[in-house]
């Protein structure tokens, strides 16, 4: 049934855990080729340059996605790596805007607290249930997941403060300033209120195993012995 297929997509499968899969190459390699840029455009003091990175990695990080369900390679090891990338790309991204432009500093501070600090654990919060990324949320919880993961939520995220900074800057730098400050504010208030719901909903805790727990201080203490 293409229904039961597509419910087996959602679960994660310790058998199919991995490092290297397709996605995960993809994943490295338009991470190397953003950072590249980036590093260079920050070294050249070209905003052309940094936003030819931004744009790289807006469209590496859809590819990857795609690439991992077009041919079924999802596992949590990849979603993990994908999230840790992100912000790698992110950060070097607002680092070199700043750089350049140093006016911007409140409304990037604000966004990078965001994003690098709470976006980091709320993405990160799919590991407590078996689903395989926070793309498949839905199944833990919808309102979470709307707001965060879903098409427009990750476009508001990801796309809306970073356009807005940057078209407004052309046109009239303290209204940059403004909205950059408004918009990332109100992303912060977002997720807070997106941790808040997480924390009612609550993060599961794996079962204890008594006997991997045993075996584990019996080898403890056979290494203290030996020492």
């Amino acid at each position: 049934m293409p229904g039961s297929r597509w419910a087996d997509r959602i679960w994660a499968d310790p058998a199919r855990e991995r490092f290297f899969t397709g996605a995960t190459v993809v994943t490295l390699l338009r991470t190397a080729l953003t950072v590249g840029l980036l590093m260079w455009g920050t070294v050249e003091q070209s905003l052309t340059i940094l936003v030819v990175g931004l744009v790289s990695h807006w469209i590496g990080d859809s590819l990857d996605g795609e690439y991992a369900r077009w041919f079924d390679c999802e596992t949590r090891i990849g979603a993990v790596m994908d999230l840790v990338c992100d912000r790698l790309c992110v950060a070097l991204f607002y680092l070199g805007l700043i750089w350049l432009m140093p006016v911007l500093v409140v409304p990037v501070g604000l966004y990078l607290v965001e994003f690098m600090v709470v976006d980091t654990f709320l993405s990160l919060a799919f590991l407590a249930w078996p689903i395989r990324s926070p793309n498949y949320f839905y199944v833990v919880d919808a309102r979470i997941y709307r707001w965060n993961w879903s098409r427009l939520g990750k476009a508001a995220n990801s796309g809306l403060f970073a356009v807005v900074l940057l078209v407004l800057h052309h046109w009239s730098t303290p209204a940059a300033i403004v909205a950059g400050t408004v918009i990332a504010a109100a992303l912060l208030i977002l997720k807070c209120v997106s941790m808040t719901w997480l924390f009612r909903l609550g993060l599961p805790v794996p079962a204890r195993d008594d006997t991997s727990g045993a075996s584990a201080h019996r080898h403890v203490e056979d290494a203290r012995n030996a020492g």
